[in-house]
């Protein structure tokens, strides 16, 4: 039992330290600019980002692509893994 509890407490603690690095890759992407995690901005939260894409198959790649060619959306300064990882994160919510 002790270890189930343990394996459950490390893994939310994972999720938090990766949820953490997430926001601050986005932070230093310039992401947080114009969009934040739950509130309107500029751009839109990024749980209605999410909410949008929710259930489409291709909704990673057609972010991606649409972030890295600047589609309706500036041309992000982020590498293209740290694009996806992000997308992926957004994806997420």
């Amino acid at each position: 039992m002790k270890v189930i509890v343990l394996a459950v407490a490390m893994s939310f603690a994972l999720a938090a330290g990766t949820a953490s690095a997430q926001e601050a890759l986005a932070k230093s992407a310039g992401c947080l600019n114009c969009h934040a995690v739950d509130s309107k901005k500029m751009g839109p939260s990024f749980k209605d980002v999410a909410a949008k894409y929710k259930g489409k198959a291709d909704a990673e790649a057609t972010l991606a692509n649409k972030l890295s060619k600047g589609e309706g959306h500036p041309a992000v300064k982020a590498s293209p893994d740290d694009t996806k990882s992000l997308v992926k994160w957004v994806l997420s919510m």
